[in-house]
């Protein structure tokens, strides 16, 4: 859904990347995007299951949204979709994302690259057991930055019930809601083995450009060295979940 194509962002830099994808209703264009990513030497596919259908996203409607050009899928199909009822996105997303997405198609999506799959937008214990049995490589608990189904848990609610579901066996990451170096230390004590930032890039980027993006991880990485610091950590390890105090915990000492 990037305005870059998969190759122009393997160009740009020499960082490991993941892919991101959603699954479409014509399986041949999901299929050539993995296979151009595996081509460009990204690392993984993370593949976003929480949207069978886009949220109501009211501002959307109200602003009447039209979706951007999608370089990706040039000579592919027409990206343009027109709405009288309002967002151009949704009517987009209606027209050309695979609503029926279940667990059997991580079976097929592994069928088709040689890459790890991970899969994003978990929010339960119970899928994230099924993810599991469904040979995924890793987990990324999302809700989708809010923007999908009014009142979903926020991420790091349920990040400790997701960890304890996949009992080790495989990785598990946190989006959303990361806005200072204090949010990362609270995942990585909750058991995440990594963050993923997504409006902080964005602000950045809108107020000067790529140093604006380097001055956010900056601040990220600078604040997170000086919670440790604070807490008594030198090294990540060091950080343990007797570090952090969760809501449920402060209600129940109360008791």
């Amino acid at each position: 859904m990037s305005m870059c194509t998969v190759e122009e962002v393997a160009s740009s830099c020499d960082a490991i990347r993941f892919f991101q994808i959603y699954v479409h209703k014509r399986r041949d264009i999901t299929a050539q995007l993995v296979q151009r990513a595996e081509r460009s030497g990204y690392k993984a596919i993370v593949l976003t299951v929480d949207v069978p259908k886009l949220g109501r996203r009211e501002a959307d409607i109200k602003n009447k949204m039209v979706a951007p050009q999608l370089k990706n899928f040039e000579g592919l199909f027409s990206t343009q979709a027109v709405s009288d009822k309002g967002s151009c996105l949704e009517a987009y997303a209606d027209s050309t994302l695979d609503a029926s997405l279940n667990w059997k198609d991580i079976g097929w999506l592994r069928s088709i690259t040689k890459l790890p799959i991970l899969i994003k937008g978990v929010l339960t214990h119970e899928d994230a057991i099924k993810a599991v049995e469904a040979g995924v490589a890793g987990i990324v608990i999302s809700n989708h930055g809010g923007r999908q189904l009014d009142y979903a848990p926020a991420a790091i609610s349920v990040l400790e019930e997701v960890v304890h579901a996949v009992k080790g066996k495989v990785p598990v990451f946190v989006d959303g809601g990361v806005r200072r170096g204090t949010d990362v230390f609270k995942a990585l004590a909750l058991g995440a083995q990594a963050v993923l930032i997504g409006r902080p890039v964005l602000y950045g980027l809108a107020v000067k450009g790529e140093a604006g993006v380097r001055r956010v991880t900056e601040m990220l990485k600078d604040e997170l060295e000086l919670t440790m610091a604070l807490s008594g950590c030198p090294t990540i390890k060091d950080i343990t979940r007797g570090h952090v105090i969760t809501d449920r915990e402060r209600l129940h000492s109360s008791l």
